[in-house]
């Protein structure tokens, strides 16, 4: 069980992703969580980075999805600016959103990798699929109740992985 919960990769945001490290494995499919992965939570819309992003991705090869348990609106809205399928009201972590993602993109669970902030949704829901999972820092404090209480439990998982020796803690390179 706990084997699930840890990330393949573990990187301060997605703009520190190595692609070519993940074309290089077979990974041409992305499966991307949005608030505090790309945007910070409720933001309503993708800024200019965020599209820029999205555009070099395309220029390198990668099919991407957007998954989120928020809710159609709120995702729709979002997808207006970068242009890419999403699956909303996903209940992460349950395989049938994920799956739901790769059919959308033409994908299966050895080309395709999850990026998300979160280990108990993005990264058990990819890697029950086998999926290769990415997590990333939250970008903001600002979340559901629920959600902060659920960090401090994520956060003392992360450092005894880190402590081990099992997962690299991330160098922040970039800013959002």
């Amino acid at each position: 069980m706990l084997g699930f919960l840890v990330p393949d990769e573990y990187v301060a945001s997605v703009y520190d992703i190595d692609f070519e490290g993940l074309k290089k494995r077979g990974i041409d499919g992305l499966i991307i969580d949005i608030d505090n992965t790309l945007v910070r939570w409720g933001a309503k819309t993708a800024d200019h980075r965020v599209v820029e992003w999205f555009a070099r991705l395309e220029e390198l090869g990668f099919k991407a999805c957007l998954l989120s348990n928020n809710t159609k609106d709120r995702v729709v809205k979002f997808t207006e600016a970068v242009r890419i399928p999403a699956v909303y009201r996903a209940a992460k972590p349950g395989k049938r959103a994920f799956r739901k993602a790769m059919s959308a993109m033409g994908r299966n669970s050895s080309t395709t990798a999850v990026i998300g902030d979160q280990v108990f949704t993005d990264i058990y829901g990819g890697n029950r699929l086998g999926l290769y999972t990415v997590l990333v820092m939250p970008i903001d404090e600002k979340e559901f109740i629920t959600t902060r209480l659920v960090r401090k439990l994520e956060r003392a998982f992360l450092e005894r992985l880190v402590r081990q020796g099992k997962l690299k803690k991330p160098v922040v390179k970039s800013q959002l």
